[in-house]
């Protein structure tokens, strides 16, 4: 080998040696504290820096993104003497990367420290019901006094979160117990309240339904009494337009009298005084008009006024009958004979009357061609 290429090479690698010491590539968001002969000289950003070789030496690399530091469970005793354990989650940033290399030898375990010191502090004052419904107190109250402590670490701490609180199984039975009674209480609050309402508004469609059933009804015998007023003037109008006589509406009133004793549930019947001279006044009417003879319409009711003047023209009804006496016994029969008589009465008048018209039907024929000649 020529001697002039073994210097050349040494040379080389010298230079490469320098180079390589001398040059140092930062990732993005990594910060890298320089030493030199063991003292703090600086901080190298992301990017390519430059050193002296031999004399600078990097002593930390830290990364300056937000962080996530989840620590153990730590037993901490309430206020009411319960010991509960508690799981913390930190979030923190580097803000200063000289400080978190010199001002505190391990800055995690310094803030887990801190932490549970400060939990103890905290949930020391409250009761065990107070820790589990306060926990953005506590993580407010921890926030603040981290930030306080980490400021002078070149530490910032962004978020404290409380991830669980564990009390004890008994405490945690008691409590669950607890839940179900409220959930039992509340369900028959509940069902009380469906049922009240049910009862009333059962009540409100009942009263309802009465109110519109009366009205109906009301409605319906308004209607109905409308309808026989209107009927009995109908009838009263027919009559005194047709001008009927006393014998008319006596024979209407026999002929209605059966009706009385038409339902089952009689006991005793009543008999009207008019019974009698409803007969007479029908025979009258019959009896003359059947032989043509009689007394004149005045005369006729000259005599039913004199008969009518001896008895109560409005109204006489009989006494009343007890069905178990023998008087009820003579006056069903009375009254069963009335009826009889009533009825061979009226037959006879009719046939009478047919008669009558038969008989004189021809005399008309015959008075009428007499009046035309």
């Amino acid at each position: 080998m020529d001697p002039v290429v073994i210097p050349i090479l040494v040379a080389a690698i010298v230079v490469v040696f320098f180079v390589a010491a001398t040059v140092r590539i930062v990732p993005q968001a990594r910060r890298y504290n320089v030493e030199r002969f063991g003292r703090y000289r600086r901080t190298l950003q992301p990017g390519l820096n430059f050193v002296l070789p031999v004399a600078d030496r990097i002593n930390t690399k830290l990364d300056v993104r937000e962080q996530v530091y989840s620590s153990d469970p730590k037993p901490v005793i309430t206020e009411d003497n319960l010991v509960v354990n508690i799981d913390t989650v930190l979030y923190y940033q580097i803000t200063d990367p000289r400080a978190a290399a010199y001002e505190v030898a391990d800055y995690l375990q310094a803030i887990d420290q801190l932490t549970v010191t400060t939990l103890r502090n905290v949930i020391g004052s409250m009761d065990l019901e107070g820790t589990l419904t306060s926990r953005e107190e506590i993580n407010a109250r921890l926030r603040a006094v981290l930030d306080d402590a980490t400021g002078k670490w070149g530490i910032r701490v962004n978020r404290v979160e409380i991830k669980a609180i564990d009390p004890p199984n008994t405490i945690k039975e008691a409590m669950e117990k607890q839940m179900r009674a409220e959930r039992d209480k509340r369900a028959a609050i509940l069902h009380a309240e469906g049922e009240r309402q049910a009862k009333i508004l059962t009540a409100e469609g009942t009263k309802q339904k009465d109110i519109l059933e009366a009205q109906g009804t009301q409605q319906a015998m308004i209607l109905r009494a409308d309808g026989e007023s209107k009927a009995v003037e109908l009838v009263f109008q027919s009559v005194h337009r047709n001008n009927a006589d006393a014998k008319v509406l006596a024979y209407k009133y026999l002929e209605t009298l059966p009706h009385l004793a038409q339902s089952d549930n009689n006991t005793f019947w009543v008999i009207p005084g008019e019974l009698t001279e409803a007969i007479r006044t029908v025979t009258h009417a019959f009896g003359d008009r059947a032989s043509g003879t009689g007394p004149p319409p005045g005369a006729r009711r000259e005599d039913a006024d004199d008969d009518f003047d001896g008895e109560d023209k409005d109204h006489v009804d009989a006494p009343e009958i007890q069905p178990n006496s023998t008087l009820a016994l003579d006056a069903v029969a009375a009254a069963d004979e009335a009826a009889k008589q009533a009825a061979v009465a009226v037959s006879d008048a009719k046939a009478e009357a047919e008669a009558a018209g038969e008989t004189r039907m021809p005399g008309r024929g015959r008075a009428a061609e007499g009046s035309e000649g």
